[in-house]
This record gives C-alpha cells, sequence and structure tokens, in this order.
C-alpha cells in the first residue's frame, strides 16, 4: 500500500503516452497542497492531479472536477502566469526516485520560447511541488520549506534544486545481477528488508514479492543465503528491472476480507487470483484505491475544529459526570441520619451528659444499633444535628440526581455528535452538525451570520431482496427519519446502548424476509460506534414503537418492545444508491408524468407562503413545464426522499402513493 517508486515508473509511463505534446489549458488548486491540471491536444481533454499531501501524496489522471475556491492562491496565479497554454515536452522520472519531472515550453513576455520544469516529490510529509527555470533555480512551490525545517535543503524561491540523497540506496534500473547479489550480501539484515532498503525505488510489498517469485523465506538473514537462493533473488530484480524499462505493468488491486488491502503495478503472485482486481491503467487503479480514503482524510482535516469542540465538552461532561456520581453515593447515608435523629427522639430521654455513644433497638429491623454522640451536645441537640445532616443530603441526592440525569444525556449526546463527523463523507453533512451544535450552545453564531443551506440527506440502500433502506447521518436526519419520514409499520434498527443511525426500512405494508433485517442490521452497526466489530447488538422494532420523550435532546428515542439479534458490521453486497442531477433530468426527458394536486388552489400566495409539495406525473406540456421549473429552483431530490420534507398528512400519503407506482426519479416543488 506504498505510493512506490515502481508505481510512479507505471504513472509515468502512462502520462509520457498521453501528454506529451499536449497543452495546459486550465490550471487550479482546489487544495492548499493539491494541483488540478486541465489538458488538451490530440488526446482530447484529461485532467492530472497533483497533490502533496502530507498523508497521501498522489498524481494520476482523471476525469472528475473539483470545485475551486474563489480567489486562486498565489502559486496557483504565478504558474497560470508563466504555463498558461504551455506544451509538456516531457514527463520523466530519475532513476526509481519518488519523483516526476515535467518539461514544459512556453513563451515568455516577449514571445521568446522558454522552459520550465514542475517537480513533483510524492515522499510521505516530505512532498511538495515545485516549480523551477531551465537552470534548476526555484521559482516557487506549493510549500516553503526553511532551513530551519529541513537542514538536508532548503526549498525557497531563488534556490538551486537538487534532489537529496539521505539513503546509501542502488539504482535498481543500473545494476547488473553481480551488483543486486553484493549488495544483499551486504546487509546483515531479513532478505525482504535488504531488498527496499538496498534499492531505490522499492516497498515493503513489493520486496515480499520478490522473495515469494525467488522462493526465499523473506524472514532469513540476508548475510545466510546459499548461491542458489541468492541467484533466483537476483533474478528476480533483474526481471523486474527489465519490466519497468520495458514498461510492462500489471496494475492490481488484492482484497483481504472483502476490502482492498493492497495494490501494485506488478502483478502481486503471493495473493490468490480470485482476491486479486486488475484495472488497465494505473490511474483508474488510484482512483479506485484512493477514493475513499482520500475523502476520509480531507472530511477528518475539515473537521479537525468540531472534533476539537466535541471532544473537549465530552471530557468535561465525563468528568463533571464522575464528580456527581460520587458525590450522589455519598447522599446514600442520608436514612442512617434520619434514623439516629428518631432513634434520639425516642430513647434519649435516657441518656447521661457527656455521653460519647448510645446503643438503642432500632425498631426498623429489631437490631441494636450503636449511635455516635456528641458528648458537648444533649441527647435532643444531636437528634437535631443529625436530622440537619439528613435534610442536607436528602436536597443534595435531589438535586444531583437530575444534575446526573442530564450530564448523563449530555455525554450521551456528544457521543452521538462524535459518532456523526466519523460518519460524515462530505462537507454537507459537517454543516449539519455544526448547526446542531451551535444550537446546542456549544459554538456561538457569528454576528449577523445567516444559517447555512442544509443540503445533506439521509444513506439511501436497496437490499438484496428491492427494499429501501435509509440510514441518518446525524441527530437531526435520524429525527427526520424516524418521526417524519417512517410510518407506523416500517421497521426501525438501533445498535443497543452505542451511539449510532437510526435505520428505517420502508415495509410497504409487506411482511420483510429475514435477509432484509440482516442487511438493516448490518448497517445499523456499520453506521455506529461499533462500526468493525464482529458482533454488535442491535435493536429493531416497529416505528409505531418508537417515542420521544419531551424536551429530549434531537435524535433521542425510547422504546419498551423490541427484538434483538446480534450480527457484523460488513455492509458489503448492499446497494448505496447515489442520484445525481444528470440522472434525474435523463430521468425527465423519459418519463411520462401526470399532475397530482394535493391542495385545492394553485396561487401567487401559496407559491410564496406554503409548504405544499406538487408532483408531476403529466404528458408532454406538462414535461416541459416540469424541467422549467426545476431549473429554476435547481433543487433535485430521489422521489422516495420526497416524504422526508413533508408536513401534511395527505402529502405524505400522495408522496407514498407516487413512490409506489414510480420507482425512479421525479421533482420536488416547494410551494
Amino acid at each position: 500500500m506504498a505510493f512506490d517508486g515502481v508505481t510512479i515508473a507505471g504513472i509515468v509511463s502512462e502520462l509520457k503516452d498521453k501528454l506529451t505534446g499536449n497543452r495546459i489549458y486550465k490550471i487550479a488548486q482546489p487544495e492548499k497542497d493539491e494541483l488540478l491540471l486541465t489538458i488538451k491536444g490530440s488526446c482530447g481533454q484529461v485532467r492530472v492531479l497533483m497533490s502533496a499531501d502530507a498523508s497521501l501524496p498522489l498524481l494520476y489522471l482523471t476525469e472528475k472536477n473539483k470545485t475551486s475556491p474563489m480567489t486562486a492562491p498565489n502559486f496557483c496565479m504565478l504558474l497560470r502566469k508563466h504555463l498558461q497554454n504551455a506544451r509538456i515536452v516531457s514527463v520523466t522520472q530519475p532513476g526509481l526516485e519518488r519523483i516526476v519531472r515535467f518539461e514544459l515550453e512556453h513563451l515568455n513576455e516577449l514571445g521568446d520560447i522558454c522552459r520550465k520544469y514542475l517537480i513533483i516529490e510524492l515522499m510521505g510529509k516530505h512532498s511538495n511541488i515545485i516549480f523551477c527555470d531551465d537552470g534548476d533555480m526555484i521559482i516557487d512551490s506549493i510549500k516553503h520549506v526553511s532551513g530551519m525545517v529541513s537542514s538536508v535543503r532548503e526549498v525557497l524561491p531563488g534556490r538551486t534544486y537538487f534532489i537529496p540523497r539521505t539513503q546509501d540506496k542502488a539504482e535498481l534500473l543500473e545494476c547488473s545481477q553481480e551488483e543486486m547479489a553484493a549488495v544483499l550480501k551486504s546487509r546483515g539484515m531479513p532478505v525482504y528488508k535488504a531488498v527496499y532498503t538496498g534499492f531505490t525505488g522499492i516497498s515493503p510489498c513489493i520486496a515480499h514479492e520478490l522473495c515469494y517469485r525467488a522462493g526465499v523465506d523473506s524472514d532469513q538473514s540476508s548475510a545466510e543465503l546459499g548461491t542458489d537462493a541468492l541467484c533466483r533473488l537476483t533474478t528476480a530484480l533483474w526481471e523486474l528491472s527489465e519490466d519497468i524499462k520495458n514498461s510492462k505493468f500489471c496494475f492490481n488491486v488484492v482484497y483481504e476480507n472483502n476490502q482492498p488491502a493492497e495494490y501494485a503495478a506488478v502483478r502481486l503472485k503471493s495473493y490468490a487470483e480470485e482476491d486479486t482486481r486488475n484495472f488497465e491503467h494505473v490511474s483508474e487503479l488510484l482512483e479506485f484505491y484512493y477514493a475513499e480514503k482520500n475523502t476520509i482524510t480531507r472530511i477528518r482535516q475539515r473537521s479537525v475544529d468540531l472534533r476539537r469542540i466535541v471532544q473537549t465538552a465530552l471530557e468535561r461532561n465525563v468528568k463533571k459526570y464522575d464528580l456527581q456520581t460520587k458525590q450522589l453515593a455519598d447522599t446514600e447515608k442520608k436514612e442512617t441520619y434520619r434514623v439516629y435523629g428518631e432513634l434520639l427522639n425516642a430513647y434519649g430521654y435516657g441518656v447521661e451528659t457527656g455521653a460519647k455513644s448510645m446503643e438503642a433497638l432500632n425498631y426498623y429491623d429489631n437490631r441494636m444499633i450503636t449511635i455516635p454522640l456528641d458528648p458537648m451536645l444533649s441527647a435532643g441537640e444531636n437528634a437535631k444535628k443529625y436530622f440537619d445532616k439528613y435534610q442536607k443530603l436528602k436536597r443534595t441526592c435531589e438535586a444531583l440526581t437530575t444534575l446526573t440525569k442530564e450530564t448523563k444525556e449530555e455525554i450521551e449526546h456528544l457521543a452521538s455528535i462524535s459518532t456523526a463527523l466519523d460518519i460524515a463523507l462530505k462537507e454537507e453533512d459537517l454543516v449539519q452538525i455544526k448547526e446542531e451544535l451551535i444550537e446546542s450552545g456549544y459554538i456561538r453564531r457569528k454576528g449577523g451570520a445567516k444559517r447555512e443551506k442544509i443540503t445533506s440527506r439521509p444513506f439511501h440502500y436497496v437490499s438484496s431482496d428491492g427494499y429501501h433502506i435509509y440510514v441518518g447521518k446525524n441527530n437531526y436526519q435520524n429525527e427526520e427519519l424516524t418521526f417524519r419520514f417512517a410510518t407506523g409499520n416500517d421497521w426501525w434498527f438501533h445498535t443497543k446502548g452505542i451511539p449510532g443511525s437510526h435505520v428505517v426500512v420502508k415495509a410497504n405494508g409487506e411482511e420483510l424476509p429475514d435477509r432484509v433485517f440482516e442487511e438493516a442490521g448490518r448497517l445499523a452497526a456499520h453506521y455506529s460506534q461499533a462500526r468493525g466489530q464482529e458482533k454488535v447488538e442491535i435493536d429493531y422494532t416497529q416505528k409505531k414503537n418508537v417515542k420521544k420523550p419531551n424536551g429530549s435532546k434531537p435524535g433521542f428515542v425510547v422504546y419498551y418492545t423490541n427484538y434483538s439479534l446480534v450480527i457484523d458490521s460488513d455492509i458489503s453486497g448492499i446497494t448505496l444508491v447515489i442520484v445525481s442531477s444528470l440522472m434525474l433530468n435523463l430521468h425527465l426527458r423519459s418519463l411520462v408524468i401526470k399532475i397530482y394536486l394535493v391542495h385545492n388552489l394553485f396561487t401567487i400566495s401559496s407559491f410564496i407562503r406554503g409548504s405544499i409539495c406538487y408532483y408531476l406525473v403529466i404528458p408532454n406540456i406538462g414535461k416541459i413545464i416540469a424541467i422549467f421549473i426545476f431549473l429554476l429552483l435547481q433543487f433535485d431530490i430521489n422521489v422516495s426522499n420526497f416524504n422526508l420534507y413533508c408536513r401534511n398528512s395527505r402529502i405524505t400519503v400522495a408522496c407514498f402513493q407516487l413512490y409506489t407506482e414510480f420507482p425512479a426519479i421525479c421533482v420536488q416543488f416547494i410551494l
């Protein structure tokens, strides 16, 4: 799973074939450490994604575009000044270094041809994108590295660019088999480690693969290798070197437990064929492999502030709860003090002055007890003292019982927000979580700031048997799904005693197959704090049994009639429904629809005031009107999500009727 020199050699081979001779049409910087170049030429139009992110450096071709900031960063503006319409002369890789060098030709202000170099270094936390002139002088870089940060090399405008040599490694592409054997013999370490520390561009994954091909124990010391084993290993290295020189790559991803585990630019023969997926191009492999990982990495970076706020509040409330629980435990003595006071009032007349204790029969359990006394006080005064303690502890107990309950609810609420942050996959998901934190008082809304538009929607899955399953991403969506979207006979799922999403299965008045219950249970386990566990207990019941207590936190519910199942959190095989606006337009053009009016009047005033949903299922003229208003509203939604935002019972019925008639897409009109 390393972005090693062999993989970069495969990328360079692809970039050479598709980009050489073409021109840079557009330069964008969607992230602070990422460039997106649009290339046009004989290859048509392609995009090159360059990321110098410390946790996930990448370089590959893509068809996807990304939203750029309104104001371009300085580095992006500099590149646009010099490289707009520049021609790509060559794409090279020095040896098997994790470096790609773009040689670019452009016209300067005087119309003279000049050459510049855009260098991408893909080296983990040291990754960078550096712009140099034809004399290797650095013009600028996406990250500035001063002498205070690195004692090896400064990356600053005006400095000379060079590749730092910090490790004593041999160049695999320039070594003979005898030289390879000498390198391996000179390192007294496990064979696989000797391979990837001895040669440039080799990752531990490739090193293990080479040992497997050579039939050598990877944990054996390289210094103890026999002549035959050493010969087989150097032959495997030589064959790898020749494949790289001739651009003979095999791009493949290996799966473990239905999850991508490793990828490489050479065939990983150490894994079973059925656990391997092959790709024609390395860009396809990288986009597939890193798509989810990159999304999660980016969203975690953007949610850092929210996570810190939630974690700080959670830790504070946990400490408060522990202190309150301890104080509540101390109030358990109050009944003892009350009994002492009552017995002193009953038998205190016989207590001698100055006595330090008194023995009396406890008429509650018919046992003799010893009551400690203050010798400076009379029996009546001692009784009053015990009654005062009892009253104080009683008041404390009553107050702490309420406070402890509130603190526990707050902890559960914060834990559910923390889980929602883990579930969030897009920035719009974070908007709704931030709004919840503002309304809960953890974040102060900036003066004059408007409430941000909520565009996040629940996950929509389709089970193996065709039933629609919905999963809330946060507490607000959980509440919408459970109390506004779900009907009485729909099935509701949630992890038992663990923060997580509400899962709703639309039953459509039918009896669900067992497999649907299992798949919904897996979704409930996956979208919870128990994600990754093999055994998770899930409670499920019909929606009509789920209630919301008055004044409770968002997403908090109670239920007293339920079933339970224990299941894993693996959701592979359950189809996630993704609907784009393009798909909506295509469906609109292909649907013949009619009009269902769910309100009596259609007036301008109702257009302004109301919140009535009108569904268009009309022939040609209605279809034109539908598309026209849709373009005005610029709003699209899956038909099965329609009644999520309905407030009128008749509308909900109409939504359900429409949903049963058309399992595809429609337009929502908010009038």
